[in-house]
């Protein structure tokens, strides 16, 4: 596939990109404003869910990887099997280190740090939630944060693929070993779900657009032409996705707002702790940042409709543990945001892919 000489990274953020925290304000002024004022709103698109994900946010997020997978070679996956340094990143951060950091971190800041502020119990709820979060990497946007960096599409379907093959197995003895729960239930209907909303569907939506269009109009048509249809599709996802996701949570936001910046502190750390580590390790490996970007980005969001499901399934609906779960929607998509251009701003660190679609390591 041939590459376009036009920066992804620039047709994908332009202003949006340039002014992030005036965008996110008020994605959260707007969310919160019609969930306060036009509740019939969230009132209604709630109740499009199933197996606690949400319908409509899944149509958003559905649109802005959709882009993403037009652009992988299929041919590039296997090769992309073969070099092990950014799957190795990947997987050892997600697992050997990011559910212990979240553990620890939100037991100094939630049982300690805080305690004058938190009653004990409450607390221990607080840790469970977070430890929830930091035992599901994400499966879903992480798509979206690795098209925003210009991650290397292929590679990071395989990062993906793979952390989704390993949650299967590691999900629940993690969380039984760090909060001593032995009934842990996984709605397998919320990851089934999402991977086929998330990754199947657009997958093969994209490899249908794909192979078709280049047969009919020629490589150079769909790069150039075709692809860049879709420039704008992504930002505006996102900001949507912004806005519903805030007009859900609004009576949350102001019934709690103490104990939600509280919860916020060890995540908003966690996450910038887990990319740290992460990306470190790709740049001294000298990893591509196609790779090295996307790597760094999986471990630090989460699989939060999971850890939703999850938290509610174990201590109900109005426990603390969703309630941190909660917050971990709030904080996510700004704090990623943040990631994505701090990785973009570090390109020159890393060593270039030699091509567009075969990642060098």
């Amino acid at each position: 596939m041939t590459e376009s000489k036009k920066p992804q990274t620039g047709d994908a953020l332009g202003v949006f990109g340039r002014y992030l925290t005036v965008w996110v304000a008020l994605c959260i002024v707007v969310g919160v404003a019609i969930g306060q004022f036009l509740p019939v709103i969230p009132e209604t698109l709630s109740r499009f869910e199933y197996a606690q994900v949400s319908i409509p946010v899944a149509i958003l997020i559905w649109l802005m990887i959709y882009p993403m997978m037009l652009k992988i070679d299929f041919s590039s996956i296997v090769r992309a099997l073969k070099m092990p340094k950014g799957l190795t990143v990947t997987c050892v951060t997600n697992w050997l280190i990011k559910p212990f950091t979240m553990f620890f971190l939100a037991w100094v800041f939630l049982a300690v740090v805080f305690r004058p502020l938190i009653p004990e119990a409450l607390a221990n709820e607080y840790i469970a939630g977070a430890v929830l979060l930091g035992a599901a990497p994400c499966t879903a946007m992480v798509f979206v944060w690795s098209h925003l960096t210009k991650g290397n599409p292929a590679y990071t379907l395989v990062q993906v693929a793979v952390n989704n093959i390993i949650l299967l197995f590691a999900f629940t003895p993690i969380v039984v070993f760090l909060l001593g729960i032995s009934d842990v239930f996984v709605p397998y209907d919320t990851l089934l779900l999402s991977v086929g909303l998330f990754i199947v569907v657009p997958l093969v939506a994209g490899w249908i657009s794909r192979t078709q269009i280049i047969k009919r109009k020629g490589i150079e048509f769909f790069d150039n032409v075709f692809v860049k249809k879709f420039d704008g599709v992504t930002t505006v996802g996102l900001l949507l996705t912004l806005i519903i996701l805030f007009s859900f949570q609004g009576d949350v936001i102001l019934g709690n707002p103490l104990h939600i910046v509280l919860i916020a502190v060890p995540l908003v750390i966690q996450t910038f702790l887990i990319f740290t580590i992460a990306y470190g390790w790709a740049k001294a490996w000298k990893i591509p940042h196609d790779v090295a970007a996307p790597a760094a980005l999986i471990g630090a969001s989460n699989f939060f409709e999971l850890a939703v499901a999850v938290a509610i399934s174990l201590f109900g609906l109005t426990s603390g543990a969703a309630l941190a779960t909660v917050v971990g929607v709030l904080v996510e998509v700004p704090v990623m945001l943040t990631l994505v251009k701090i990785a973009n701003k570090t390109r020159r660190w890393f060593p270039r892919a030699e091509s567009a679609t075969v990642p060098a390591e």
